[in-house]
């Protein structure tokens, strides 16, 4: 049992350590184990009160990821942090970091990637509020200092790419309905529901002429997400009624009878060349509406799944106005199979 390298290590030290673990043989006890286990719990009783960020962020996770879509995956709440930040700061305990650290550690995505950069540095700053809730010796200023110290950034958003509503019916008339991905694209374009919410989409969601999809499937905060009603028009119950004469459940199935991915449908748009992206449609729909007056604001923004009005306002008004949205959508999607040139609902 090695005691130490002289002269780190006394003799008369070496000799006082060789009794004490002599004693601890002579009682019947291994002395390697028994000074292995010292230092477990010495470790355990460090990393409990000054753990280090890595080990910080998996506790705020857990602690949060009840509250986060898909326990945290469907958001990837953690992701801007396990590539940019724990890489570079992991290992360091929450009391020595400093602002450079995490100014070093974002600096080389800071003006080139500054939207992924801002989550890092805002997930980082919920990191070290929740450890200092938590009794742990660290302070928030050193992450409002690293931004200071990256300097401002004059970034302009990029929006996604949407084709322009006058192009929609050729387009519409380009989607090859023998394909799950061309299929499912149009049923985008006729529902106006976000793509998680089409990929996996059943016939027995679908109860007359009305399309529920589940919460699991909306965008949203966890536990503040409830099912959306879609009024299908009738080409959109076309497509239901052809796939259960196909006996098919899944909608739009996938390599295996799983869902389409959303590479699937951009690659979908690739291949025809078309520009737009499967997201673009919403915009596509909600500048046809201001462009032709189809539908008033509240009601083309229900269409969407947004909400309107503060929550008191909405606290009352409950209705997920879904007969004034149907002849909307009817109208919508008479316009872009070309059923009807120009079509323009009434202003509801």
């Amino acid at each position: 049992m090695g005691l130490g390298s002289w002269p780190t290590i006394s003799l008369a030290q070496a000799r006082s350590t060789r009794d004490k673990w002599a004693a601890v043989l002579a009682d019947g006890r291994d002395p390697i184990s028994v000074r292995q286990a010292q230092k477990d719990a010495e470790k355990a009783e460090r990393d409990h009160q000054d753990p280090t960020f890595a080990e910080m962020v998996t506790v705020v996770f857990e602690a949060r990821k009840a509250s986060l879509r898909g326990d945290g995956t469907r958001g990837r709440w953690r992701s801007p942090l396990d590539t940019h930040v724990i890489p570079k700061i992991g290992r360091l305990r929450m009391s020595s970091i400093h602002q450079s650290d995490i100014k070093s550690a974002l600096q080389p995505i800071w003006r080139t990637k500054h939207p992924t950069a801002e989550k890092a540095l805002q997930r980082t700053l919920i990191v070290f509020r929740e450890a200092r809730a938590m009794g742990i010796a660290c302070d928030p200023f050193v992450v409002d200092a690293a931004k200071r110290m990256l300097g401002i950034v004059r970034h302009e958003p990029t929006h996604i790419a949407a084709t322009p509503w006058q192009d929609m019916p050729a387009l519409y008339a380009s989607l090859r309905p023998e394909r799950s991905s061309h299929l499912c694209l149009r049923w985008m374009i006729l529902t106006l529901v976000r793509a998680d919410g089409c990929k996996g989409a059943l016939a027995s969601e679908v109860d007359g002429n009305v399309w529920t999809v589940p919460s699991d499937r909306i965008k949203g905060v966890e536990g503040r997400v409830t099912d959306f009603r879609v009024p299908l028009p009738a080409e959109a119950m076309r497509i239901v009624e052809d796939a259960r004469d196909l006996g098919q459940e899944m909608l739009f199935p996938g390599r295996r009878s799983r869902s389409l991915s959303s590479t699937a449908l951009e690659k979908a748009l690739n291949e025809m060349g078309e520009t737009g992206r499967p997201h673009g449609f919403r915009s596509s729909f909600r500048d046809w509406v201001q462009d032709t007056d189809a539908a008033g604001y509240e009601v083309s923004e229900t269409i969407l799944g947004h909400k309107v009005g503060n929550r008191v306002e909405r606290s009352y008004a409950r209705s997920d106005l879904l007969e004034r949205r149907r002849p909307v959508m009817e109208a919508w999607a008479r316009f872009v199979t070309g059923a009807a040139q120009n079509a323009v609902a009434i202003k509801c």
